[in-house]
């Protein structure tokens, strides 16, 4: 009976995706590179994520997300959680379960402001204290597809028993962004 609830639920994850636009992205600030995969994130309903960031001095990160999107008049708002794979370059590899979301400003129809925030306490990650995830933005369209953006991107994994924090990412990027 339990395989039959996971394979409905999938199967309703799936379906209400599939008429969603997928989006690739990618950024790169002064010392990071991040990029991106989104299912659904642009509509109300269900959103699935992904992103992997690398920093050469303080290590990577992977995470995958699941949001729900809620359009409120002219924004979005998004609540959701993300697993994520943790590798900082001082410290132990782990995991963090953040819990945050965002806000979506569709300014006009080339124009929107966005911006998000995850948090895992200490109880929710391994290997680090605490995992900070925020970015914010604006993003233009230049034709559907192709849009250009600029922002600013924050990525923290508090060193844990002495050992030093680790910021992936922490500064302004300019990025790319496809969505089909």
């Amino acid at each position: 009976m339990k395989k039959i609830a996971y394979m409905g639920a999938v199967a309703l994850i799936l379906a209400s995706a599939g008429a969603n636009a997928v989006s690739l992205s990618g950024q790169v600030g002064e010392h990071y590179t991040n990029l991106g995969v989104g299912l659904g994130t642009e509509t109300s309903g269900l959103a699935l994520s992904g992103n992997w960031a690398h920093n050469d001095d303080d290590g990577d990160i992977a995470g995958l997300g699941l949001g729900y999107n809620i359009p409120l008049g002219p924004f979005m708002g998004t609540v959701g959680g993300k697993a994520v794979y943790l590798n900082p370059n001082a410290g132990s590899e782990g995991y963090a379960a953040a819990v945050g979301g965002g806000l979506q400003w569709q300014v006009s129809d080339s124009f929107r402001l966005f911006g998000e925030y995850y948090y895992s306490p200490d109880s929710l990650s391994s290997g680090v204290k605490d995992y900070k995830e925020a970015n914010a933005g604006a993003r233009l369209t230049i034709f559907r597809p192709l849009s250009v953006e600029a922002g600013y991107r924050y990525i923290d994994m508090t060193g844990k028993e002495g050992r030093r924090d680790n910021s992936v990412a922490d500064g302004p990027y300019v990025g790319v962004n496809a969505s089909f």
